[in-house]
């Protein structure tokens, strides 16, 4: 996958983390975009760790996408628990 491939699925990943968790969250589509694209690293890392799955080149194979959205709502959560919501608090 070429470096496109990798931001269109983060961006994605991203958005369905952020529908899938509701909240007011700073960061807009940059935000969305690199919590995307660091969550299909992690997403990716865990599937291959714990899973025993190769990471898969293909940009339509469902697994990929399962993982990185995982991975996306995994990395949205423990944003959330170590800085909680910061707009709530002003």
């Amino acid at each position: 996958m070429g470096i496109v491939s990798w931001l269109v699925l983060g961006l994605i990943a991203g958005v369905i983390a952020k529908v899938l968790l509701p909240g007011r969250d700073p960061g807009g589509l940059v935000g969305t975009t690199l919590i995307g694209i660091a969550g299909s690293f992690i997403g990716g890392w865990l599937s291959t760790k714990f899973l025993d799955r190769p990471i898969p080149k293909n940009f339509y194979d469902p697994s990929m996408w399962v993982a990185a959205i995982a991975g996306a709502l995994v990395l949205l959560i423990v944003y959330r628990l170590l800085f909680g919501n910061s707009r709530e608090r002003r």
